[in-house]
């Protein structure tokens, strides 16, 4: 029996025949024009972005390449090439969204915290602010000298934008002019009227207020006489009249040393970044160079810091978990009293709750230090009835006043925590907790606690990281104040780590600059508050195996 063969079926579009023919026509798709916008205007928001990131990474190549800032120009640059690479390519779709973070992590974090460890390994503060070539330059500039018998020139002060320049008159009636960086030449232009240069092109003649509201810019200015620095510049006091200053120091490059031309002293340097000669004396000016754990040392070691840091740490840490204990419990018992179901209003209580975390806390302190002032505080002259209690000049007082501000600060936001972590506890432990005959207490200390600590232990341990550098609540409130009457140095009974390093640099001219030390026990802080972090967020795993 045969078996059957199947079917042949014949093309039914005309013109199609087997093994040969022309093929059909294919109608033509129609062009989703939607699509094509869409595609066009994300290529074009895509192309204003990275203008726009390109013009700003410009602008900073530009800035640190005049600032010549190579370690910035080198990342910037980096930044830029791979930014226009990430965004234009489509492998890269993930870093799309991941760059700009890394990015600020690279400028805000990194660098920051690579840049600290640096200089706390170096002695830079006062007298130690630059490199070795700029602290030569400005002790040539710092020890300059009228030279004996040199003439007086007829002088102006010109303006180049924002940079000032002298005209000066010579005695053989020639105007010429300079800058900071660029030594006399003559001005064959200018226009002068007597004795007095009145027209230079390319520069602005500023008139006298000009002059006086830039006044000390032109008394430092000094304008190269030539290109040989043993002919000096010129200097002016009155912006009238011009004369030629020398320095009275001369270095030797190929020694390597200073001498001072009025003594015949020769200085050299030392391991310490400054000119010393034989008999111990120093230049004033030197520049940075390493010193090791000298930093570190100083610290612990030398009595002016040691001493009050020894102090400042334990107030640290009382300040750090008192105010967390403090706020977390009052933001805790308002959460369980305003959670209860039975009473009334409690939307608008909730929000009388949470006012003074609206408020910025820096205005905050400086209104609580306004309020609490001995003198004509509200606190002392209505509350108190006109007594007179220091309370930020008395060291205890001074301390329960900064623990109470911040209380009344913290509480809101303990108060936010607990109210979601309340209403996010199952329903059913808690019944189960009430059927078995627990008590509220034992349910709150057995149960609801518990719970509660498993999902807010991050946040507490966040929020006693922030109090250890609560820097702003110190510094508008009390100052650091009242000080230590034992100490050489500008600390006192309530300045916090953080507080004392910003004393210590000398930013607020205190003291004087120390920035390698203050970058120091920035280490330091940086260390003891990521040890106990990490033992705290060890504890709050356990607390989570627990639950």
């Amino acid at each position: 029996m045969s078996t059957p063969q199947p079917a042949v079926v014949e093309p039914t579009t005309p013109g199609v025949r087997d093994g040969g023919g022309t093929p059909p026509k294919r109608r033509a798709r129609p062009i989703d024009r939607s699509h094509a916008r869409e595609f066009t205007r994300g290529f074009v928001a895509k192309l204003v972005l990275m203008a726009v990131i390109d013009a700003l990474g410009v602008y900073a190549l530009f800035a640190a390449w005049n600032a010549e800032a190579w370690g910035i120009f080198a990342a910037m640059a980096a930044l830029v090439v791979v930014a226009n690479w990430v965004y234009f390519s489509r492998r890269a779709l993930p870093l799309k969204y991941i760059l700009p973070g890394l990015a600020f992590l690279l400028v805000f974090q990194i660098y920051v915290v690579a840049y600290t460890g640096y200089v706390a390994f170096t002695n830079y503060g006062d007298g130690h602010n630059s490199t070795k070539e700029q602290a030569i330059e400005a002790l040539l500039i710092q020890n300059e000298r009228r030279v004996e018998g040199s003439a007086s020139y007829p002088l102006t002060v010109l303006a180049d934008g924002d940079e000032l320049a002298f005209g000066v008159l010579t005695e053989d009636g020639d105007v010429r002019v300079g800058r900071a960086d660029q030594p006399l030449e003559t001005a064959d232009d200018a226009v002068v009227q007597g004795t007095t240069v009145v027209e230079v092109p390319g520069y602005e003649v500023l008139d006298r207020q000009a002059v006086l509201a830039r006044q000390t810019e032109v008394t430092n200015l000094r304008v190269p006489f030539s290109d040989d620095p043993e002919d000096g510049s010129i200097r002016t006091q009155d912006a009238r009249t011009g004369y030629a200053y020398t320095s009275t120091l001369v270095y030797d490059e190929a020694a390597d040393t200073m001498t001072d031309t009025t003594t015949g002293d020769v200085y050299s340097p030392n391991d310490r970044g400054e000119f010393e000669d034989a008999f111990g004396k120093k230049l004033g000016v030197g520049w940075r160079v390493g010193v090791g754990f000298e930093n570190f040392t100083t610290a612990f070691s030398d009595s002016r810091y040691s001493q009050p840091f020894v102090k400042i740490l334990a107030w640290t840490f009382a300040f750090a978990i008192l105010s967390v204990v403090s706020t977390f419990a009052l933001g805790l018992f308002l959460a369980i009293v305003f959670n209860d179901e039975r009473l009334r209003g409690r939307k608008i209580y909730r929000t009388l709750m949470i006012l003074p975390y609206a408020i910025p806390g820096f205005l905050a302190a400086l209104l609580w230090s306004g309020m609490l002032n001995r003198s004509y505080g509200f606190v002392n002259q209505v509350l108190l009835g006109g007594a007179q209690i220091g309370w930020l000049t008395d060291p205890v007082l001074a301390k329960v006043a900064v623990l109470g501000v911040n209380l009344w600060l913290g509480f809101p936001y303990m108060f936010l925590i607990c109210t979601g972590a309340l209403q996010s506890l199952p329903g059913d432990v808690l019944e189960a907790a009430k059927i078995d005959g627990a008590s509220k207490w034992r349910t709150l200390r057995s149960v609801t606690l518990p719970l509660l600590l498993v999902s807010t232990a991050p946040l507490l341990i966040s929020s006693f990281a922030f109090n250890f550098n609560n820097f702003t609540l110190i510094y508008m409130l009390t100052g650091g104040g009242p000080r230590f009457a034992d100490a050489s140095v500008p600390l006192g009974h309530t300045d916090i780590l953080i507080s004392m390093v910003y004393s210590v640099s000398g930013i607020d001219g205190s003291a004087p600059k120390d920035f390698g030390l203050a970058s120091a026990l920035s280490i330091i802080i940086f260390i003891i508050v990521g040890t106990v972090s990490a033992i705290a967020f060890r504890r709050t795993r356990s607390l989570e195996e627990i639950s």
